[in-house]
């Protein structure tokens, strides 16, 4: 039985205020705990704080971490229905707050000491 995905393509939203200023490092997004949508899709959105120790670690998960443990910010939307996938975390730059799904945290802003978050 083979498995069909289908794939819709457009402009992915934009998080970054200057976009030819930012540093961002390849991360597998991990899976646990990420809520299906209506149409089961399980898609982390961009801007979602991550942590999991992929700095100290590249082998690690990137995990959702809107705390001190924060070490970037998912750099476009990673649909991870069918498991952990590739995506990217910034870790230097200038993020637009208004376009963020959560606001950061204020532990998650001091950790992020390389990214300045901007309305």
């Amino acid at each position: 039985m083979s498995k069909f995905v289908e794939n819709t393509y457009g402009t992915p939203k934009q998080i970054i205020k200057f976009p030819d200023h930012y540093v961002a490092l390849p991360v597998t997004v991990d899976d646990a705990g990420v809520t299906p949508d209506a149409n089961g899709r399980k898609v982390v959105p961009a801007g979602t704080i991550l942590g999991g120790g992929f700095i100290a670690d590249a082998t690690k998960k990137a995990v959702a971490a809107n705390d001190a443990t924060s070490e970037g910010v998912l750099f476009n939307d990673t649909d991870v229905t069918y498991g952990p996938a590739p995506g990217d975390a910034i870790i230097h730059g200038f993020i637009d707050l208004n376009k963020l799904p959560v606001a950061p945290a204020a532990a998650a802003i001091t950790a992020l000491k390389q990214i300045t978050f901007i309305k």
